[in-house]
């Protein structure tokens, strides 16, 4: 359920909870929309503080930090606190964490997340009942975890009293929405042109499915099946159909896309997800397999290890070092 205009357009005080190697491009992002609302408007209705558990300030995943950092405390002065998430989030996300944002959400304020800060919340418990959005790589791993939360493939949701958001650049596209419920769609635009922002991005857009985009239209619906029924078996013929393309153009166009057959391609895919599952969440090696669309853990350790050159459970050996 969308919040009203006029809810979105009450929100004026944003706190930014930087949890360790979080995403700096996400957090700029969002900021530099409320920076540049008050110049084009020529006021200071927007506020903003970079907010660390303990206060001190927090290295990015590019190895910068943010200061001032404020020690997180209560929600005191805040309209909307984003947990700003990044590399290997789930090591960044502690009981001390949880507890902090279990306490701010019974404070009726605004909750929300970018990039990966969609699953501290998922962990606090805070997203059952609303839909959410997550950076893509992590899609997969959470859709997995949490299989009670409707976790989509869109930009941003904001719902009610949640706003999820992936990562890079989209955080900018989520705050000119809630900028425009308060200054006005001409306005917003006047905000977006100072970023030479060609175009609104909605929501409810899908994120890329793939680093090859774009892609025939056809070949982006062979590819979006294979996404959605990873952890089923699939022939080709269904894939075709999919499409709306024989077996033959099916091939050819893999062909000259990927440079591998639809067979190959979604072998790849299926381990590829198969190593963010087991980077991003403590599944089993055997659930992993079966979530991936390997009939046994024989079949999965054997074409991981031909793909990657090592066993499915040194992948935790290898991050852990």
């Amino acid at each position: 359920m969308a919040p009203r205009a006029s809810d979105l357009a009450s929100l004026r005080r944003f706190g930014f909870l930087t949890l360790k190697t979080y995403s700096m491009i996400a957090v700029s992002n969002a900021i530099e929309a409320l920076r540049m609302a008050n110049r084009v408007t020529g006021s200071e209705d927007y506020a903003w503080r970079v907010l660390s558990l303990d206060g001190a300030p927090i290295a990015a995943s590019n190895g910068l930090s943010l200061h001032p950092t404020e020690e997180l405390g209560d929600a005191d002065g805040l309209d909307v606190l984003f947990v700003c998430g990044g590399i290997d989030v789930r090591a960044a996300t502690s009981q001390d964490l949880r507890v902090a944002l279990r306490r701010l959400a019974r404070q009726r304020i605004v909750i929300g997340a970018l990039c990966t800060g969609t699953f501290a919340l998922a962990e606090a418990g805070l997203l059952r009942g609303y839909r959410c959005a997550i950076h893509w790589e992590n899609l997969g791993a959470i859709r997995e975890e949490f299989p009670e939360i409707d976790i989509v493939d869109e930009m941003f949701v904001i719902d009610r009293d949640r706003m999820t958001c992936t990562g890079g650049a989209v955080p900018l596209d989520m705050m000119l929405r809630i900028i425009a419920a308060h200054v006005g769609p001409a306005r917003a635009r006047e905000i977006a042109t100072q970023f030479l922002l060609e175009r609104d991005r909605a929501g409810s857009e899908a994120q890329p499915i793939t680093a090859l985009d774009p892609l025939p239209a056809s070949m982006g619906r062979a590819v979006q099946l294979m996404e959605s029924r990873i952890d089923q078996k699939l022939s080709v013929g269904e894939i075709a159909r999919a499409a709306g393309l024989s077996e033959r153009q099916l091939e050819r166009l893999f062909r000259t896309y990927t440079g591998a057959t639809p067979v190959a391609y979604l072998a790849a895919t299926r381990l590829e997800r198969a190593r963010r599952l087991l980077r991003q969440t403590g599944m089993s090696v055997t659930d992993i397999g079966i979530a991936c669309g390997f009939m046994s853990l024989a079949h999965f350790s054997t074409a991981f290890r031909n793909r990657f050159g090592y066993a499915p459970r040194q992948e935790r050996q290898r991050q852990a070092g």
